[in-house]
């Protein structure tokens, strides 16, 4: 099994910036934990500040991997590109987040790319994306 796990803008400054709400442990620690807890699958991972990289990644795995796991960032509220991209590829896409984005500022009430998702996850920390990846292996297992 493949996933890829796309993160988009300050996501890499994860355990640096606002460490009340995003924590204080840096996306590459999880990442590294998630190999082992999961070695029957292979993982990708990408992160960039750039919408158009973050296109250029999601067409590129689109057709090639079981699926993706995406925390668009603030592309999330605001990019119509992002969610066009999910809606042409065949890979199935969950959104995460790391914060309850329904419990923060108005405008990260709605999500523009979760419409193009198989479902969304947020507000459990790092355990969104293992959340995502359980269901993801489950699937899978099931098919």
């Amino acid at each position: 099994m493949k996933i890829c796990i796309i993160n988009g803008p300050n996501l890499n400054l994860l355990g640096k910036r606002e460490t009340t709400i995003y924590g204080e442990k840096p996306f590459e620690d999880y990442y590294e934990q998630i190999k082992i807890d999961f070695p029957a699958i292979e993982f990708d991972y990408f992160q960039s500040n750039v919408e158009g990289e973050l296109i250029n990644k999601i067409q590129e795995v689109g057709y090639q991997v079981d699926g993706i796991i995406l925390n668009a960032g603030g592309y999330t509220h605001t990019s119509v590109a992002l969610a066009d991209t999910i809606s042409a590829i065949e890979t199935p896409v969950i959104e995460v987040h790391i914060s309850n984005i329904y419990a923060r500022e108005a405008y990260r009430h709605e999500s523009l790319t979760a419409k193009k998702c198989i479902g969304i996850i947020a507000g459990f920390g790092f355990k969104s994306y293992t959340l995502a990846i359980e269901y993801l292996l489950s699937e899978k297992i099931s098919d």
